[in-house]
C-alpha cells in the first residue's frame, strides 16, 4: 500500500524516444502477463470451485481486457519511469486477484467457492503491504504507482462488498463500502475543493486494511449472518469515518 491518495508528482523529466518506447513496451508486456494470469486463475477455478462454469473464464477475460486498457491509460498519463517496476508489478498482481474475484460474482455458490474467494482475497491483502515497501526501497515511487495502488484498493473493496452481499453475508448496505471512493470522486465534479491534494495518512492506510480484512472475515464460510453482517458493518463505519475526516480536512482548507 502506498497511501490512498496520489502524492504530488515533481517536474516531469524529459525522456528520449528510446526510453519512452521502453516504458511502453514494458507496460504492455506486464499487462499481457496480467491478462494471461487472470485467465489462468479463472480456468483453475472452473475446475475446483465453479463446477465447470466456463462463463467465469469469459468474464475474467473481459474484465482483464478492460482493466488492462485502464492501466495503459494511467501509465500514459502518469508514468515517468523507464520500466514498469517491481512495485507496480506487485500492485498489478493484486489487480489480477481483484479481477478474478470480480469474475466469481455470478458463479454458483458453494463452500469451495467461498474458500477460494477468501484465499484470493487474503493473498491480495498480504500483497497490499508489499508494494509500498518495494517502491520505497527501490526508489520507484511515482504518481502512477500511487494512483494505481489507490484504484486497486478501491476495486478490491468494491468486489469484496459485492461478494458479501451476493452470498448473503450482509445486506445491500454493505455495497456502500465499495461505493464510497466513487461517490467521493463524483462529489468532486460538483465540489472542486474535494479534488485538492490530500497528505499521506497512516490513519487512511490503516482503515483501508481494516476494511478489506473485515470483508474477508465476513466472507469466511463458518462466519454466519448476523455475525458476518456485524463485522462488515464495523469495517464500513471505520471507512465512513475516514472519508468524513478527509472531507472535513478539505473543507477547512477550502475556507482558509
Amino acid at each position: 500500500m502506498r497511501g490512498t491518495s496520489a502524492t504530488a508528482a515533481g517536474p516531469r523529466p524529459e525522456q528520449s524516444p528510446l526510453v519512452r518506447r521502453g516504458t511502453q513496451v514494458g507496460t504492455g508486456v506486464a499487462i499481457a502477463i496480467a491478462i494471461t494470469a487472470t485467465f489462468a486463475i479463472a480456468f483453475v477455478h472452473t475446475r475446483i470451485a465453479a463446477a465447470g462454469d466456463l462463463s467465469l473464464v469469459v468474464r475474467a477475460l473481459v474484465y482483464a481486457t478492460i482493466g488492462g486498457a485502464l492501466i495503459a491509460w494511467l501509465a500514459v498519463k502518469h508514468d515517468v519511469t523507464s520500466t514498469f517496476g517491481a512495485a507496480n508489478a506487485v500492485t498489478l498482481a493484486r489487480g489480477v486477484l481483484a479481477l478474478d474475484l470480480l469474475a466469481l460474482l455470478g458463479s454458483p455458490p458453494s463452500v469451495a467457492l467461498a474458500w477460494s474467494i477468501v484465499a484470493l482475497a487474503l493473498i491480495a491483502l498480504v500483497l497490499d503491504g508489499v508494494d509500498g515497501r518495494v517502491a520505497r526501497r527501490r526508489g520507484e515511487t511515482s504518481a502512477f504507482g500511487a494512483r494505481f495502488d489507490m484504484e486497486t484498493d478501491a476495486l478490491l473493496i468494491l468486489v469484496l462488498a459485492a461478494l458479501a452481499w451476493s452470498l448473503g453475508k450482509a445486506g445491500a448496505w454493505i455495497l456502500l463500502a465499495g461505493a464510497l471512493r466513487y461517490l467521493f470522486i463524483a462529489a468532486g465534479v460538483v465540489l472542486p475543493w474535494l479534488r485538492a491534494q490530500l497528505p499521506p495518512s497512516r490513519r487512511r492506510q490503516t482503515v483501508c486494511v481494516v476494511q478489506i480484512a473485515s470483508l474477508i472475515l465476513c466472507l469466511v464460510p463458518f462466519v454466519p449472518p448476523p455475525v458476518s453482517a456485524a463485522i462488515g458493518f464495523t469495517g464500513l463505519v471505520a471507512l465512513t469515518g475516514s472519508f468524513a475526516a478527509d472531507v472535513a480536512l478539505l473543507a477547512r482548507r477550502a475556507r482558509d
